[in-house]
């Protein structure tokens, strides 16, 4: 007698459970329908599901009965192994490890059962098969693997400086800011002497220094980091070393010190080496710069600290410029009178790029606001941060700057930090004083992390998960660097020798374009010289814009106030208004979609004829418009641009076409993996908002009239008549005051 169909099956009891179950769930599934045909829908989509499994499961028990002990015993050890293993080490995303490994399985126990019998004549087919679609598979994967990956909306996007007229800094006679200087330079590294693991800060050393206690800056120091570490480093948080490589002008000085900080990485993969380019530029221009090494508190496999070292991090680097004032201080000392630290700047990557706001902030604190034992004496001359690609999250203390220059640079393509952090620090910056600060940030097309540290490298990740990363759709190293160095020369040239001719890089960078590789760069910019009039802040009121302003609209199909998010869902800090216009296929000059804003009489604005109107702007997708036909195509995003209408008391106009200046972006999108399903999953929308600062000269608007009193200005209109349809983001609007 078959003994499978007089075992005892609980089936019936099980499904009637299943679709009890199922029914209640379906009953209560609020769709509209009515409650008795959902709770019909749950049992029958309970009758199928339980169904379907069992049949599944039944045929899967028959193989599982059919395979010897020994083999089902190995692959379900092959499957537990695996399985534990992507808990701990392999961290491929669940939708590709998991199949993967589910394949790699199945093809192992073909490819042995394949040769076991391969001997065996009427097994000889099945065999040779069995190995040759293991082969076909194998190398398909592999292929797949090695493949670098591509841009798949490059071909979608127009040359970035088409149509552009607007003479650049060069034909003004501006040299470009990262060439090479006038000065010769030599390199040498100070440190402990006593590294046991890296020569340069062993005997390789030129000046010894002394080591520095961090207890109270890493109560995190402990557990197997501070065990594994201390093995490695053959120190502890008592005697952190102070590692620098150097790279000095030749000349009697003093020169403008300048400090360049890595982010986290291997701490085996050493990061400081990797700013030559930038240390090997700037002393050939004049400047002290030195890398900085804290490789000591980069990550590694006995744990992360997971930004609670970040005090840590800015704190070093106070240090380093308390050892320079030392050595400036000691007559006696080969160093003494070299540095000038009253013009100090302090670049960061990474957790590096958070690290140097911490330590501008903590510069001018008494105390460590985490444990006040500990007593702060710095207050060095720091006049300009830089951020490359940095985290704004990793410090549980949201810092807020005042009174210094600062530079934030992304790349689009970063898949380490896939937003543009450095864009909230810039927000939080106030200038409170009367000195010219100034800040900007710079978004760098197809630039990635790694690529701003020459040992980083395209891969963003380590392996195995580098193999996922499209690392094909990046513009060259070379080029990434170039960019880099152009601006962050620009501004040091503007921070720390008052070359203010170089600021108008970072207003339009199309300027620039004799120096910078052929890329978008989204630019933002203001000093303190600038007032903004309407930022949206201030009420969830559409109709305000604060104290000073009210706004109305025309024909627009959207209009609201909102905080802008991240690609992935995190707030980018900063509200705009978002307006949508549609006119069908072509634009219809009778009903044209505009935004006023009105200023009142009674304030004097004090605006300069002579300096310029600013307004932040950013290209969204079309299809947030409504539509009056739901299965109607996909919109296309359109060449986006507006005229700018101001009105003073007498009704005079004076008008502006925005491209005239720069062409607003269209949306960069990006793929920072080989799979689009795995940049959903992981890193969220392919595109973020990513607004960027115009810079409209007065002078160069319009004027119908002949005549314009801007200081009766009264009413800014932005006019919606160059495409038939669009949306966009706008921001930030203000003038330049009047000195």
């Amino acid at each position: 007698m078959n003994k499978h169909t007089t075992a005892p099956n609980p089936l019936p009891a099980l499904l009637a459970f299943n679709l009890i179950v199922y029914s209640i769930a379906g009953y209560y599934f609020s769709t509209g329908l009515s409650p008795m045909l959902m709770l019909l829908i749950g049992l029958l989509t309970g009758l199928v599901v339980m169904i379907i499994l069992y049949y599944v499961l039944f045929l899967l028990g028959k193989v599982v009965q059919r395979l010897p002990l020994k083999t089902g015993a190995a692959i379900l050890a092959s499957l537990i192994g695996l399985v534990l293993l992507k808990s701990n080490a392999f961290r491929w995303p669940d939708q590709l490890y998991y199949p993967t490994i589910l394949v790699g399985i199945a093809l192992s126990v073909i490819v042995y059962f394949a040769l076991r019998n391969i001997a065996s004549r009427q097994r000889l087919l099945w065999s040779w098969a069995g190995i040759g679609l293991t082969v076909v598979l194998v190398l398909a994967g592999l292929s797949w693997l090695r493949e670098k990956g591509e841009d798949p909306f490059v071909s979608d996007l127009p040359a970035p400086w088409a149509e552009i007229s607007l003479p650049t800094l060069a034909s003004k006679g501006l040299e470009n800011p990262a060439e090479a200087g006038a000065y010769n330079f030599s390199q040498f590294t100070y440190g402990s002497g006593t590294d046991q693991k890296r020569e340069e800060y062993a005997a390789g050393v030129t000046y010894r220094t002394n080591s520095v206690d961090a207890t109270r800056m890493l109560s995190d120091w402990k557990g197997k980091k501070k065990k594994w570490r201390e093995k490695y480093w053959g120190f502890g948080v008592g005697a952190f070393p102070l590692n620098g490589r150097v790279f000095l002008p030749k000349g009697t000085g003093p020169f403008p010190l300048v400090l360049i900080v890595h982010g986290n990485h291997s701490m085996l993969d050493y990061s400081d080496g990797g700013y030559a380019y930038l240390g090997e530029m700037l002393a050939s221009r004049g400047y002290i710069a030195v890398s900085v090494d804290e490789n000591f508190l980069n990550g590694h496999w006995s744990g992360d600290f997971r930004g609670k070292e970040m005090p840590t991090r800015a704190w070093l680097l106070l240090k380093h410029l308390e050892q320079w004032r030392k050595w400036n201080d000691d007559p006696t000392h080969e160093l003494s009178g070299k540095a000038d630290l009253s013009r100090v700047m302090l670049i960061g990557h990474s957790r590096g790029g958070e690290a140097v706001s911490i330590a501008a902030a903590f510069n001018q604190l008494p105390y460590f606001p985490d444990d006040a034992r500990e007593a702060f004496n710095f207050n060095f001359g720091i006049k300009g941060v830089v951020a490359i690609a940095p985290t704004d999250y990793r410090y549980h203390r949201q810092i807020s700057l005042e009174n210094v220059n600062f530079l934030s640079l992304q790349g689009s393509y970063d898949a380490d930090e896939t937003s543009f952090w450095g864009m909230r620090a810039y927000r939080r910056l106030r200038f409170t004083d009367g000195n010219p600060w100034f800040k900007a940030g710079v978004y760098l097309h197809r630039a990635n992390h790694g690529q701003f540290n020459s040992s980083w490298g395209s891969a963003d990740f380590g392996g195995p998960f580098q193999w996922l990363l499209n690392q094909g759709g990046l513009i060259d190293q070379e080029d990434q660097q170039t960019a880099a160095k152009i601006f962050i020369s620009a501004f040091a040239e503007a921070a720390l020798k008052d070359r203010r001719d170089y600021l108008p890089i970072f207003e339009n960078a199309a300027l620039a374009r004799d120096w910078l590789p052929e890329n978008y760069y989204l630019t933002h910019f203001t000093d303190n010289g600038s007032q903004v009039l309407l930022n949206f802040e201030e009420d969830i009121d559409v109709t305000t814009g604060g104290p000073k302003t009210t706004i109305r609209t025309e024909n627009f199909k959207l209009w609201r106030e909102e905080e802008l998010a991240t690609r992935d869902h995190e707030s980018q800090e900063n509200n705009a208004v978002i307006i949508g216009w549609d006119y069908g296929e072509e634009i219809n000059r009778d009903s044209l979609a505009v935004y006023e804003v009105t200023l009142k009489d009674s304030v004097d604005y004090n605006i300069d004829p002579l300096g310029s109107m600013q307004i932040i702007l950013a290209a969204l997708d079309p299809n947030q418009l409504p539509k009056n036909d739901p299965s109607a195509k996909k919109r296309k995003a359109t060449d986006l641009d507006l005229h700018i209408e101001l009105v003073d008391g007498q009704g005079q106009r004076a008008i502006q076409l925005v491209s005239n200046v720069k062409r607003i972006a269209p949306i960069l999108k990006t793929r920072f993996t080989k799979l689009s399903s795995l940049d959903k999953d992981m890193l969220g929308a392919d595109w973020e908002v990513q607004p960027e600062t115009f810079h409209l000269s007065l002078s160069a608007f319009a004027l119908p009239n002949g005549s314009f009193d801007f200081s009766a200005l009264r009413s800014i209109r932005l006019i919606f008549n160059q495409t038939p349809y669009g949306v966009i983001a706008v921001d930030d609007i203000g003038f330049d005051i009047a000195k």
